[in-house]
């Protein structure tokens, strides 16, 4: 039971809340490429629409959304953002994330009444869907995040895809409490008492991983393994490129380290890493419009999610374009 709630705990926050940065140390691997290897990535994702930027206005005749690209993880440098930011949220009718304050204790209270929303009670176990050398790997990882291979043999897959992007040393910051830019906004609205609006319903990701069928869960355990190399370095990438505001950098970046990697299966990754896309982003950015469109007709609305929904041909600011939405930097 007590390991039970520790997961309860883990998988609240995993989606929600954030983990502490401070124990984590590392090198930003973009920054150290070589300046033609790094200019010709760069190149790939500017060739994207809206490919930098964090903050961002859409207008269409009277309706106004301010769109705010989030990073989950706590780190001073939110600070800039929240300057920015307070004085749109000061004009807002409304803040729209993708979880607010009922949610998450919606989704508490799910996962303490039901074991099957992240725990397999029938079926093959995880072990025996994977190959020897991914299941090590995975153990060995979910071992460092604090969870027994015991428990990790019954988890759903996609759910240790989900702690596998969780760099180990920030485990410990489930503990503390400490919060990225979604909650500090979320706890600035509620103290001016701006109504808070969720862009999806709580088991939005649950539905949609149940979808999948079992061997794209285990694509994405896959894809979650090769993210999971090195993990403190790749935290320090993740925050330097969001705070450059190149957050699909990052995305591009890591699936090109892994077709690097010798006897890599360019057809495989390449499938996996689309895959997790399309699950975790392209999905919900198409069913987050029309909850946008419809705040935003009963006055300016704040939206703010995590910063990889923005850019792209399916990212949330060229489907708002295709919506008739005058799409402007805010600078």
């Amino acid at each position: 039971m007590r390991l039970f709630k520790l997961l309860s705990a883990l998988v609240s926050w995993v989606f929600f809340a954030s983990p502490g940065l401070a124990l984590c140390h590392g090198a930003d691997l973009i920054a150290a490429l070589p300046a033609d290897t790094r200019a010709r990535l760069e190149a790939a994702v500017d060739a994207r629409p809206y490919a930098r930027g964090n903050l961002w206005r859409a207008t269409r005749g009277a309706e106004t959304i301010f769109l705010v690209g989030t990073y989950h993880l706590p780190d001073p440098r939110h600070e800039a953002m929240l300057a920015k930011v307070r004085p749109l949220l000061s004009s807002a009718a409304a803040l729209l994330v993708e979880a607010g304050p009922e949610e998450e204790a919606r989704l508490k209270s799910e996962v303490a009444q039901r074991p099957d929303f992240m725990m397999r009670t029938q079926g093959p176990t995880l072990p025996e869907m994977l190959d020897e050398a991914d299941w090590q790997s995975v153990a060995a990882e979910m071992r460092a995040r604090g969870v027994p291979t015991v428990i990790t043999s019954r988890l759903r897959p996609w759910y240790v895809a989900m702690m596998l992007g969780i760099p180990a040393c920030a485990v410990d910051g489930v503990r503390r409490g400490e919060v990225g830019l979604d909650h500090r906004l979320i706890a600035e609205a509620q103290a001016r008492g701006l109504p808070i609006r969720a862009l999806e319903p709580f088991d939005t990701l649950f539905r949609m991983f149940g979808d999948l069928p079992p061997e794209g869960e285990l694509d994405m355990v896959r894809a979650a393994l090769v993210m999971a190399d090195r993990p403190e370095d790749m935290t320090v990438t993740l925050a330097n490129a969001y705070f450059a505001g190149r957050s699909q950098l990052l995305w591009d970046f890591t699936l090109e380290r892994a077709l690097a990697e010798p006897g890599a299966d360019r057809a495989d990754l390449t499938r996996q890493f689309d895959l997790m896309v399309d699950v975790l982003v392209t999905r919900r950015n198409r069913s987050w419009l029309p909850v946008l469109e419809d705040a935003a007709r009963h006055g300016p609305i704040l939206a703010a999610f995590g910063a990889l929904h923005l850019p792209g041909d399916t990212g949330v600011l060229a489907l708002l374009a295709g919506r008739g939405f005058a799409i402007t930097p805010i600078p």
